[in-house]
C-alpha cells in the first residue's frame, strides 16, 4: 500500500510501515493522516500478526511536529481538532491489538519521540539522538508525552528531559528505559524484523491478550488489574491456539498456530 507520504508493505505476518516526509520525516497533517489510515487498516488486516513502523533515510526516525504549520495555530479557534487528530493517530497505535515495533534510525525529537512511545518495543540505532526540544519554543510537548514518558521512565527523568529541552544518546535511552535495544547504525531494521519474525511465530491471541493486561495495569489497582488477568487468561485457555500449543508441548514438537 503507497501513500504519498507513507508506504506499507507486508509479508509473513508482519507489516512495514515507512514514513518517508523528507528531509526530516516530520509528523505533518499529511503524515498523521495517511498513517491513521494505515493503522485501521492492519488493525483489521488477519494475515498481519506485528507491526514495524521505521522511516526512510538516514537522518531522522522522526524530528517532531512540522513547525511550518505552527504559524496557522496561533489564534486559531480549530487548533484543538488539529491536535486531537494526533492523539487520535497516537491511540490508534498505542491501542492496536498487534505488537507495533519501533525501528529508530536517526533523530527522534518532540512529536518523533512521542509518536515512539505509543509503539510497544524501541529498537534504536547507536547514531539515535532522543529528546523533547519543545521549551526551547516556549511551548511543551503535547502529543502526550508528558503522560506516557513519566509511565515509562519515572517523573524525575521525564521532566529532565522536558524542562532542559536537551537531546540523550541511545544508550542513555537504553540506561533509563526509553528503548529496548540499541544496535550499530544500519542494522536497527534487520533486528526489528528479527524481533517481529520471532513474535510472529507466536499466538496473535496471547500477544494481543498480554498487551491489553499491561496496558490495563498502567490505568487501575493492583486489585483490579489481577482481576482482569483472570478473565483474560480464562478466557485464553479455551481458543484453539491453547490447545495447539498445549497438545504441541506434551507431543515435544513444534506448534502450529492458526490465531483462533
Amino acid at each position: 500500500m503507497m501513500g504519498s507520504r507513507v508506504r506499507m508493505e507486508s509479508s509473513e505476518g508482519i507489516a512495514l510501515v515507512t514514513i518517508d516526509n523528507p528531509p526530516l520525516n516530520v509528523l505533518s497533517s499529511q503524515v498523521v493522516k495517511e498513517m491513521g489510515e494505515i493503522f485501521q487498516q492492519l488493525r483489521e488486516d488477519q494475515d498481519v500478526r506485528v507491526i514495524i513502523l521505521t522511516s526512510a533515510g538516514e537522518k531522522a526516525f522522526m524530528a517532531g511536529a512540522d513547525i511550518k504549520e505552527f504559524p496557522e495555530w496561533l489564534g486559531n479557534k480549530e487548533m484543538k481538532k488539529i491536535v486531537q487528530m494526533n492523539h487520535q493517530l497516537f491511540h490508534e497505535i498505542e491501542s492496536c491489538p498487534k505488537p507495533v515495533i519501533a525501528s529508530l534510525n536517526g533523530l527522534t525529537l518532540g512529536g518523533g519521540c512521542e509518536l515512539a512511545l505509543t509503539c510497544d518495543l524501541r529498537i534504536a540505532e547507536e547514531r539515535v539522538r532522543l529528546g523533547f526540544p519543545e521549551v526551547k519554543l516556549g511551548i511543551f510537548p503535547g502529543g502526550g508525552g508528558t503522560q506516557r514518558l513519566p509511565r515509562l521512565i519515572g517523573a524525575a527523568r521525564a521532566l529532565e528531559m522536558m524542562f532542559t529541552g536537551e537531546t540523550i544518546t541511545a544508550e542513555e535511552a537504553l540506561k533509563i528505559g526509553l528503548v529496548n535495544k540499541v544496535t550499530p547504525s544500519g542494522k536497527g531494521l534487520d533486528c526489528a524484523k528479527q524481533l517481529a519474525m520471532k513474535l510472529a511465530a507466536y499466538s496473535l491471541k496471547s500477544l494481543s491478550s498480554i498487551k491489553r493486561a499491561v496496558q490495563y495495569a498502567a490505568n487501575h489497582s493492583l486489585e483490579m488489574g489481577i482481576s482482569f488477568e483472570l478473565e483474560l487468561f480464562c478466557q485464553i485457555f479455551q481458543t484453539e491456539d491453547a490447545k495447539e500449543g498445549i497438545q504441541a508441548f506434551i507431543e515435544k514438537r513444534s506448534p502450529s498456530f492458526q490465531h483462533k
